[in-house]
């Protein structure tokens, strides 16, 4: 992995780390969550502008994470190998694209294709991140990224606070086409901090033509978007009619492990991340706590609205304590070092939280729906800043952007989860009756979560042996 510039730098903290790569690190990590929690007081709209039913506008969150979760670890490689300034301009430009794309869609498909450009428009920003601050560990001599990473997370759990009321906001006052819109000036600002704020490094290979995109191992990653997209397609509308896409999923999986074993540079190194069990174990509660966490975010919301009858502005407003609790706990959380701890209390948290949705109905309280939210955000601040932590310390030091880009591709695999069990739930409509059928299938996967880390014995124990190794 490269590293920053090695002499002395104004604007530095007492770790050395220059304070100047945050403006750009946090801009570029919020770019997906901005458009994720927008987009969910935006579906019912966009829905009745397009004769769409929920079903379909289901799509518009697939396609964002259907396209991330390819781009993650693709783009995080790339960063492994070329340094993170030129693939964060690349792609944050893509996400200005996408905006003028979106702004401008005369239908449902035409949509479709901007949140896919957004997918890939905003794969660079965390994997990015995470490179900066293990190279800035190299550079200064000390790896403390406890302060950087919960900076990360609270800018993340920020921006989803003002999402929903943003994204309320700008219907009422430019229809939903503005949430699109809402990309071109975010990218203007992000495309020109990389510019000031990003350290021109050298790629880690300079080998040239042929040799570089060996390097790269392009059969690797086509072998990977094959297993990826045909499994995502498949989680996407669960049927039986569809069993074609698993076996393509499972035909494409043997070749690319195949290939990732005997490649001499793999994209991802399954022989290194067999061997590393509590990163595995970290992946896969990603993709369980990821299918409550999204289930909530876009269930919810499109419940508060067709089924309780709220505006987008008010469906927005009701979810703002989930953001602001999460952001408080993550702030408090952040100064402990340990992940069990919170990791325990963000799967007790979701599964609290599920059994409170049971109890909702069309003609509950009005209080009740942001106290169902605050109970959300202490599982919410938890769990998003424990899991990145954990990558940060058990992943390989020279993978860490790539490492980083495949916990964002398990957590959008949990988001597709979510997505159809969303979609099998509601149908045409988002009622009581489809909310509370979610929120068993939450239920299901919190109660998997909590297991999954009750019976980990790696935690605190690799994360903690793996932080003194870095140093």
């Amino acid at each position: 992995m490269t590293d920053a510039k090695t002499d002395a730098i104004p604007g530095t903290d007492r770790s050395g780390f220059d304070r100047r790569l945050l403006p750009p690190m946090m801009l570029g990590s919020v770019l997906n969550p901005v458009n994720s929690t927008i987009i969910s007081v935006a579906l019912v709209p966009i829905g009745a502008a397009l004769g769409a039913p929920a079903s379909q506008t289901a799509w518009l969150v697939s396609a964002l994470y259907l396209a991330t979760s390819l781009g993650q670890p693709v783009v995080g490689r790339l960063i492994d190998l070329f340094g993170p300034r030129r693939l964060f301009l690349i792609s944050t430009s893509l996400v200005g694209v996408a905006g003028v794309v979106g702004t401008l869609a005369p239908n449902l498909g035409v949509l479709i294709v901007a949140r896919v450009l957004l997918g890939f428009g905003t794969c660079a920003g965390y994997p990015a991140a995470m490179a900066l601050l293990r190279s800035e560990a190299r550079r200064t001599g000390h790896d403390s990224p406890g302060g950087v990473l919960t900076a990360l997370a609270v800018a993340n759990q920020t921006i989803a606070v003002v999402g929903p009321l943003l994204g309320g906001l700008l219907i009422a006052v430019g229809g939903w086409r503005a949430t699109f819109a809402l990309n071109v000036p975010l990218a203007v600002v992000a495309v020109l901090l990389g510019l000031w704020r990003l350290p021109r490094s050298a790629p880690r290979t300079a080998e040239p033509g042929s040799a570089a995109a060996a390097r790269l191992d392009l059969p690797g990653m086509a072998l990977f978007a094959a297993t990826l997209t045909s499994l995502l397609l498949f989680l996407m509308n669960l049927h039986l009619r569809d069993g074609y896409l698993l076996l393509i999923a499972a035909a494409a999986g043997t070749a690319f492990a195949l290939r990732e074993l005997r490649a001499a540079d793999p994209f991802i190194d399954l022989r290194v991340l067999g061997g590393n069990t509590p990163l595995i174990a970290t992946y896969g509660r990603a993709l369980v706590a990821y299918v409550v966490s999204y289930a909530f975010l876009y269930g919810f919301s499109q419940w508060t609205e067709e089924g309780y009858g709220l505006s987008p502005f008010h469906a927005g407003l009701a979810q703002i304590p989930m953001f602001l609790m999460a952001i408080g706990v993550s702030i408090v959380s952040g100064r402990r070092k340990g992940v069990r701890g919170k990791l325990l209390l963000g799967a007790v948290g979701q599964i609290v939280a599920c059994l409170l949705i049971l109890t909702l109905t069309g003609k509950s309280p009005f209080w009740t729906l942001p106290l169902v939210a605050l109970v959300f955000g202490i599982p919410q601040g938890l769990n998003n800043l424990a899991l990145q932590n954990s990558v940060y310390f058990q992943a390989d030091p020279d993978r860490i952007a790539s490492s980083a880009g495949l916990l964002r591709t398990f957590a959008y695999l949990g988001s597709m989860v979510a997505s159809s069990a969303t979609a099998a739930s509601f149908g045409r409509h988002a009622d009581t009756a489809g909310m509370h059928h979610l929120a068993w299938v939450m239920l299901g996967a919190g109660a998997l979560y909590l297991l999954l880390t009750v019976f980990d014995r790696t935690l605190g124990r690799a994360t903690a042996a793996d932080a003194l190794t870095a140093k």
